[in-house]
């Protein structure tokens, strides 16, 4: 009989599973920047979050990411006990090093088949069903029900292979726990590590060092928008500790368990904190808190070391200012050669100096005449600046226009202009266009369709609507919200644009979840319309009009923005006619709309009139959509915003 391992149940639906990871994805995130932190003490008890939720993992998952070294043993070679196989408490996570028996499910003598529940384990991330993989009998119970913090191996279960054996186990005692129980020992100096970089030789109390969370799949680094909460405060689960700007928005980072802020280790606004930082610290006691008056959480950066071990440069004496103004061209005979060594300045002791030379000495705030020249009769060229920078030599922005000059005129080409620092979401934009544009064949296909019936309709759904005592309609549709609901009727309609390239294959989606791109002031996001297929124009008018409003104030949350099969970009509002927008990985297609406009065509009569007509461009993925594919899918977009009644069938 092999070892029972544990198996996860089939997940029910595609809406089940989206609802369960979207809720929890703060809670996941949050958690997984925990830190817990041992002082000699030792660890404190975990305490329960009762917002876990229970799932089940699968074995071909978890054996893909956990360390074989936790595989579950057998004790087959006790010749004292009948055949039987002991059950170790397993990894359930990378991070998990103990856990907690939050329930069994069967008592001594019961018999248990594949697929039963044994018991539910409590780990650093969640709760999670341990299932039997094989026949067996329940012999003893080594761990009871409510354990807090069983190291991970430590004999939990003996099962017998035949019912007549378990009461030979009445007595057991395991053997192999010690060094089983000793596997997680190392976390404990691991955590304690970064406190004994702070204040070398001290321990500190019994403490949680809470890290920065990854609150999304791309997150790096994130910015401190605002802080919740100050040294001495209580905290309970879901009190809000941080507001953290990612590269996508600005969430709300909540606690899971209860403790007392013993220190805040990042102050608002610090840009670039780095996932995994130390930023907070947490106690049990008010009592203990003084002790973490010297706690950094981290060691001394080797940059910052290196520059306090440095010895000072000695400042570069200023030349004498010049009396009168004197040209800019050095005199032929007033300066050595190049090559000469020692700096040499032209009458009144003006610096001469290359165009770039001097814009490099502004932007860093380098006194020229700090600068040895090595260019052409004497002059300062860049490489000169750059070897000032590196010396030390540096003096106020004011001194670089030389002694008798003030400085740059305003306007003159490469030095007047202002930087403004790339904000994370910018610059996580530019990394994504970046690799669409350079790791994704695009292709684009432009159809002209005719909008009279699609604006008739909406003219005439508008003036139904009802109004309140203000007068204000209960809703407005926008051309958008139909080009969004004809867009998902005709991936429903072509599932093959409805995809994504993987490693190993193309993944048809059987959903429509439409990314929408809102400008916003730290750049554009794409909020998505979950099942845009099945929903109707004034369900799909209201959740654009709230995701747009939470986009442009940063509110956004994951779920509301991570994923999407189909993304739609309209500039038609600002008058543009026509665009082709860059695809939005690993989506397959996303549909560029330009703004309508009349034309004077043919009409069925022989006669002429006027039609608004609007153009849109399909760019695809070559990958995943052939040509002939994406042509039939802007038929079908055509047919439903041509006869727009339609969609309502």
């Amino acid at each position: 009989m092999s070892t029972m391992a544990i198996r996860a149940a089939a997940l029910g639906g595609r809406a089940t599973l989206a609802t369960t990871a979207r809720s929890s994805l703060t809670l996941q995130a949050a958690a997984a920047g925990r830190n817990r932190a041992y002082s000699s003490a030792g660890p404190r008890t975990a305490q329960s979050v009762s917002s876990k939720r229970s799932w089940r993992i699968s074995q071909a998952v978890l054996s893909s990411v956990l360390p074989s070294r936790h595989a579950l043993s057998r004790g087959r070679n006790m010749s004292s006990y009948p055949p039987h196989t002991v059950l170790e408490m397993p990894a359930l996570s990378p991070t998990m090093t103990t856990g907690n028996i939050a329930t069994f499910k069967f008592k001594i003598g019961d018999k248990v088949s594949p697929g039963d529940l044994i018991c539910d384990i409590e780990t650093d991330k969640a709760t999670i069903g341990w299932e039997a993989q094989e026949d067996g009998y329940i012999a003893a119970i080594l761990v009871p029900e409510g354990t807090q913090d069983v190291p991970v191996g430590k004999p939990v279960l003996i099962v017998a292979d035949s019912v007549g054996d378990v009461a030979a186990f009445k007595d057991y005692k395991p053997t192999g726990g010690g060094a089983a129980a000793a596997t997680p020992a190392p976390a404990a100096p691991a955590a304690a590590a970064p406190a004994a970089a702070a204040a070398p030789g001290k321990t500190y109390p019994s403490h949680q060092a809470m890290e920065m969370p990854a609150l999304s799949p791309t997150m790096t680094a994130g910015n401190i928008a605002a802080i919740k909460v100050k040294p001495g405060d209580k905290i309970a689960p879901g009190d809000l500790i941080m507001d953290i700007e990612t590269d996508k928005a600005t969430m709300g980072w909540e606690a899971q368990e209860e403790g007392i802020v013993a220190k805040v280790l990042v102050k608002e606004g610090d840009q670039e904190v780095a996932v995994g930082q130390v930023v907070l610290v947490m106690v049990d006691n008010a009592a203990d808190i003084p002790a973490f008056s010297d706690y950094s959480g981290a060691k001394p950066a080797p940059a910052a070391a290196a520059a306090a071990a440095a010895p000072p440069v000695a400042a570069a004496a200023k030349p004498a200012a010049a009396p009168t103004p004197v040209p800019a061209a050095p005199p032929a005979g007033g300066v050595a050669p190049a090559g000469g060594g020692a700096p040499t300045k032209a009458v009144g002791s003006k610096v001469f100096a290359s165009p770039l030379a001097r814009a490099l000495a502004r932007e860093a705030g380098v006194d020229l005449s700090a600068a040895t020249p090595t260019g052409p009769y004497g002059r300062v060229i860049a490489s000169d600046i750059m070897a000032a920078i590196e010396s030390g030599a540096v003096g106020g922005a004011g001194a670089v226009g030389g002694a008798g000059g003030a400085g740059a005129p305003a306007g003159v080409a490469g030095q007047d202009f202002t930087e403004i620092k790339h904000t994370t979401v910018r610059k996580v934009i530019a990394k994504r266009l970046l690799e669409s544009k350079t790791t994704v064949p695009h292709y684009y296909l432009s159809m002209d369709i005719c909008a009279d019936e699609l604006l008739k309709l909406r003219e005439t759904l508008n003036a139904q609507a009802k109004k309140d005592k203000d007068g204000k309609p209960a809703y407005k549709l926008s051309v958008n919200d139909f080009i969004i609901k004809a867009s998902a009727l005709a991936l429903r309609d072509h599932p093959d644009v409805n995809a994504s390239w993987m490693t190993d294959s193309i993944r048809q989606y059987h959903y429509v979840d439409v990314s929408v791109a809102v400008a916003s002031p730290s750049g554009l996001i794409t909020p998505i319309v979950t099942d845009a297929d099945m929903k109707g124009l004034t369900a799909i008018s209201q959740e654009v009009k709230s995701l747009a409003a939470k986009a442009r104030d940063g509110k956004l949350q994951p779920h509301e923005y991570q994923g999407g099969t189909f993304s739609i970009s309209n500039l038609g509002m600002f008058g543009i006619s026509s665009f082709a927008a860059i695809i939005n990985p690993p989506q397959s297609c996303i549909l560029a709309v330009g703004a309508t406009e009349q034309r004077v065509v043919p009409a069925k009569d022989g006669t002429f009139k006027a039609s608004e007509y609007m153009r849109v461009t399909l760019s695809c993925d070559h990958r995943t959509v052939d040509g002939a594919v994406g042509a039939s899918f802007l038929q079908s977009l055509k047919a439903y915003l041509a006869n727009p009644s339609s969609m309502l069938l």
